[in-house]
Protein backbone atom coordinates (compact mmCIF):
# COMPACT_ATOMS: atom_id res chain seq x y z
CA UNK A 1 0.00 0.00 0.00
CA UNK A 2 3.06 2.30 -0.38
CA UNK A 3 3.18 2.83 -4.08
CA UNK A 4 6.29 1.43 -4.50
CA UNK A 5 8.08 2.91 -1.58
CA UNK A 6 10.56 0.64 0.61
CA UNK A 7 9.82 0.42 3.94
CA UNK A 8 12.94 1.87 4.98
CA UNK A 9 12.66 4.74 2.19
CA UNK A 10 9.34 5.71 3.93
CA UNK A 11 10.78 5.59 7.88
CA UNK A 12 13.75 8.02 6.75
CA UNK A 13 11.46 10.60 5.03
CA UNK A 14 9.34 10.57 8.18
CA UNK A 15 12.39 10.82 10.31
CA UNK A 16 13.83 13.61 8.62
CA UNK A 17 10.12 15.76 8.89
CA UNK A 18 10.72 14.81 12.66
CA UNK A 19 14.06 16.01 12.90
CA UNK A 20 12.91 19.51 10.45
CA UNK A 21 10.49 20.13 13.81
CA UNK A 22 7.40 18.77 12.22
CA UNK A 23 4.98 17.25 14.67
CA UNK A 24 4.45 13.64 13.58
CA UNK A 25 2.00 12.41 16.27
CA UNK A 26 -1.31 14.01 14.91
CA UNK A 27 -2.67 10.69 13.78
CA UNK A 28 -2.16 9.13 17.47
CA UNK A 29 -3.24 12.20 19.54
CA UNK A 30 -6.55 12.71 17.51
CA UNK A 31 -7.40 9.31 17.90
CA UNK A 32 -6.36 9.12 21.94
CA UNK A 33 -8.84 11.73 22.15
CA UNK A 34 -11.33 9.72 20.73
CA UNK A 35 -11.19 6.13 23.27
CA UNK A 36 -9.86 6.02 26.82
CA UNK A 37 -6.64 4.81 27.33
CA UNK A 38 -5.92 0.84 27.56
CA UNK A 39 -8.68 0.86 24.27
CA UNK A 40 -7.89 -2.04 21.79
CA UNK A 41 -6.85 -0.20 19.05
CA UNK A 42 -6.03 -2.00 15.07
CA UNK A 43 -3.82 0.11 12.67
CA UNK A 44 -5.08 -0.89 9.35
CA UNK A 45 -2.15 -0.50 7.21
CA UNK A 46 0.20 0.38 9.46
CA UNK A 47 3.16 0.80 7.53
CA UNK A 48 6.12 1.48 9.55
CA UNK A 49 4.23 1.96 12.51
CA UNK A 50 4.32 5.33 13.16
CA UNK A 51 0.90 5.43 14.32
CA UNK A 52 0.86 2.16 16.30
CA UNK A 53 3.99 2.68 18.07
CA UNK A 54 2.90 5.90 19.22
CA UNK A 55 -0.45 5.02 20.70
CA UNK A 56 0.79 1.62 22.16
CA UNK A 57 3.51 4.17 24.52
CA UNK A 58 0.82 6.05 25.58
CA UNK A 59 -0.78 3.03 26.56
CA UNK A 60 -3.01 1.43 23.91
CA UNK A 61 -3.39 -1.95 23.45
CA UNK A 62 -2.42 -2.08 19.63
CA UNK A 63 -2.41 -4.65 16.90
CA UNK A 64 -1.06 -3.41 13.39
CA UNK A 65 -1.62 -5.08 9.71
CA UNK A 66 0.00 -4.27 6.24
CA UNK A 67 0.37 -5.60 3.05
CA UNK A 68 4.02 -4.66 2.80
CA UNK A 69 6.65 -6.90 4.39
CA UNK A 70 9.08 -3.92 3.93
CA UNK A 71 7.27 -1.74 6.19
CA UNK A 72 6.49 -4.59 8.70
CA UNK A 73 10.29 -5.04 8.88
CA UNK A 74 10.83 -1.59 10.00
CA UNK A 75 7.60 -2.04 12.31
CA UNK A 76 9.62 -4.94 13.95
CA UNK A 77 12.80 -3.89 14.10
CA UNK A 78 11.50 -0.55 16.06
CA UNK A 79 8.94 -1.73 18.19
CA UNK A 80 9.12 -5.89 18.30
CA UNK A 81 7.47 -6.53 21.42
CA UNK A 82 3.79 -5.12 19.44
CA UNK A 83 1.85 -7.10 17.16
CA UNK A 84 2.60 -7.00 13.71
CA UNK A 85 0.91 -8.90 11.00
CA UNK A 86 1.07 -9.06 7.21
CA UNK A 87 -2.41 -9.37 5.77
CA UNK A 88 -4.14 -7.68 2.96
CA UNK A 89 -7.36 -5.79 4.32
CA UNK A 90 -9.16 -6.47 1.82
CA UNK A 91 -9.25 -10.55 2.98
CA UNK A 92 -8.59 -9.24 6.85
CA UNK A 93 -9.90 -12.02 9.34
CA UNK A 94 -8.72 -11.28 13.11
CA UNK A 95 -9.89 -14.91 14.24
CA UNK A 96 -7.40 -15.99 11.22
CA UNK A 97 -4.31 -14.21 13.19
CA UNK A 98 -5.45 -15.21 16.78
CA UNK A 99 -6.94 -11.92 17.32
CA UNK A 100 -10.11 -10.87 18.97
CA UNK A 101 -12.75 -8.69 16.79
CA UNK A 102 -13.85 -6.23 19.59
CA UNK A 103 -11.44 -3.50 18.69
CA UNK A 104 -12.68 -0.16 20.26
CA UNK A 105 -11.08 1.86 17.49
CA UNK A 106 -9.80 1.04 13.58
CA UNK A 107 -7.40 3.72 12.41
CA UNK A 108 -6.79 4.10 8.59
CA UNK A 109 -4.56 6.80 8.60
CA UNK A 110 -1.49 7.58 5.67
CA UNK A 111 -3.89 7.30 2.65
CA UNK A 112 -5.01 3.83 2.99
CA UNK A 113 -8.13 3.82 0.95
CA UNK A 114 -6.27 5.68 -2.44
CA UNK A 115 -3.86 2.98 -2.32
CA UNK A 116 -5.81 -0.13 -2.34
CA UNK A 117 -6.48 -2.36 -4.88
CA UNK A 118 -9.23 -0.64 -7.07
CA UNK A 119 -12.57 -1.88 -6.36
CA UNK A 120 -11.86 -3.07 -2.90
CA UNK A 121 -12.94 -0.01 -0.70
CA UNK A 122 -16.08 -1.86 0.37
CA UNK A 123 -14.73 -4.81 1.06
CA UNK A 124 -11.61 -3.52 3.24
CA UNK A 125 -14.70 -1.35 4.81
CA UNK A 126 -16.63 -4.46 5.66
CA UNK A 127 -13.80 -5.70 6.87
CA UNK A 128 -12.60 -3.38 9.41
CA UNK A 129 -15.82 -2.78 10.54
CA UNK A 130 -16.79 -6.60 11.51
CA UNK A 131 -13.17 -5.59 13.62
CA UNK A 132 -14.91 -3.57 15.77
CA UNK A 133 -16.71 -4.03 18.82
CA UNK A 134 -20.74 -2.45 18.73
CA UNK A 135 -20.13 1.26 19.41
CA UNK A 136 -16.68 1.05 18.11
CA UNK A 137 -14.90 3.99 15.93
CA UNK A 138 -13.38 3.82 12.41
CA UNK A 139 -11.10 6.67 11.70
CA UNK A 140 -9.77 7.17 8.05
CA UNK A 141 -7.98 9.91 6.76
CA UNK A 142 -6.91 10.33 2.91
CA UNK A 143 -6.47 12.35 0.26
CA UNK A 144 -9.27 13.74 -1.52
CA UNK A 145 -7.13 15.42 -5.05
CA UNK A 146 -3.67 15.29 -6.60
CA UNK A 147 -2.16 17.83 -3.93
CA UNK A 148 -2.45 15.94 -1.11
CA UNK A 149 -2.17 12.37 -2.44
CA UNK A 150 1.03 10.19 -4.32
CA UNK A 151 -1.74 8.65 -6.72
CA UNK A 152 -4.73 9.63 -8.76
CA UNK A 153 -7.44 9.63 -6.64
CA UNK A 154 -9.44 6.84 -6.45
CA UNK A 155 -11.98 7.26 -3.96
CA UNK A 156 -14.89 10.32 -2.89
CA UNK A 157 -15.82 11.29 0.54
CA UNK A 158 -19.74 10.22 -0.96
CA UNK A 159 -18.47 6.63 -1.80
CA UNK A 160 -16.23 6.10 1.24
CA UNK A 161 -19.21 7.42 3.36
CA UNK A 162 -21.71 4.80 1.33
CA UNK A 163 -19.09 1.94 1.79
CA UNK A 164 -19.47 2.96 5.41
CA UNK A 165 -23.29 3.09 5.46
CA UNK A 166 -23.38 -0.46 3.88
CA UNK A 167 -21.21 -2.02 6.40
CA UNK A 168 -23.09 -0.81 9.12
CA UNK A 169 -21.04 2.50 10.08
CA UNK A 170 -22.72 5.95 10.72
CA UNK A 171 -20.30 9.18 10.29
CA UNK A 172 -19.79 10.58 13.54
CA UNK A 173 -17.79 13.69 12.27
CA UNK A 174 -15.15 14.95 9.30
CA UNK A 175 -12.42 16.92 9.80
CA UNK A 176 -9.54 18.52 7.39
CA UNK A 177 -6.94 17.29 9.68
CA UNK A 178 -5.74 15.08 12.22
CA UNK A 179 -5.48 18.46 14.33
CA UNK A 180 -9.39 18.59 13.97
CA UNK A 181 -9.25 21.73 11.95
CA UNK A 182 -13.35 21.52 10.84
CA UNK A 183 -13.83 20.26 7.29
CA UNK A 184 -14.63 22.75 4.76
CA UNK A 185 -14.58 20.70 1.42
CA UNK A 186 -11.14 20.65 0.82
CA UNK A 187 -8.56 18.23 -0.65
CA UNK A 188 -7.76 16.06 2.66
CA UNK A 189 -10.55 14.05 5.05
CA UNK A 190 -10.53 12.94 8.47
CA UNK A 191 -13.58 10.82 8.99
CA UNK A 192 -15.17 9.14 12.35
CA UNK A 193 -17.96 6.54 11.64
CA UNK A 194 -19.51 4.76 14.43
CA UNK A 195 -20.28 1.06 14.51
Amino acid sequence: MTGGTSGQDYAARFAALARSGKDMHGEARFCASLVPTGARVLDAGCGTGRVMIRLARLGYECVGVDLDASMLAVARKQAPELPWFQADLAEFAPAALGVAADFDLVVAAGNIFPLLAAGTEATVVERLAAALRPGGLLVAGFGLDEAHLPVPPSVTLPEYDDCCATAGLTLVDRFATWEADPYDGGGYAVSVHRR
